[in-house]
């Protein structure tokens, strides 16, 4: 079993910024791609951003030009570096860990809540 733990959430201010990150119990490069997804109450969870083992990123529309996913091999984490943010992305942030490109999440964190508020 992998333990993926997330630091780093908070409360902050409308245009603060927060930097999540994500240790892994084992290697990440024995997972094709490990991410960041959210949820909030009610709502389906949605994938934030992504990294490969190759280093290819995705961003959801939402996030990109404010949100940096970043990934240390030798430390086994995963990070995002959140800036600029917005009400709307408050939500409980969890980290994730794929084996395969087609198919679902392997691993899930316990989740991190960020909260934006004036």
């Amino acid at each position: 079993q992998v333990q993926l733990v997330e630091s780093g959430g908070g409360s902050v201010q409308p245009g603060g910024s927060l930097r999540l990150s994500c240790a892994a119990s084992r290697s990440i490069l024995s997972f094709n791609d490990m991410g960041w997804y959210r949820q909030v109450s009610g709502k389906e969870r949605e994938l934030v951003a992504r990294i490969t083992r190759g280093g290819n990123i995705f961003y959801a529309d939402s996030v990109k030009g404010r949100f940096t996913i970043s990934r240390d091999n030798a430390k086994n984490t995963v990070n995002l570096q959140m800036n600029s943010l917005k009400p709307d992305d408050t939500a409980v942030y969890y980290c994730s860990a794929r084996y395969s490109p087609y198919g679902s999440v392997n691993f899930w964190g316990q989740g991190t809540q960020v909260t934006v508020s004036s």
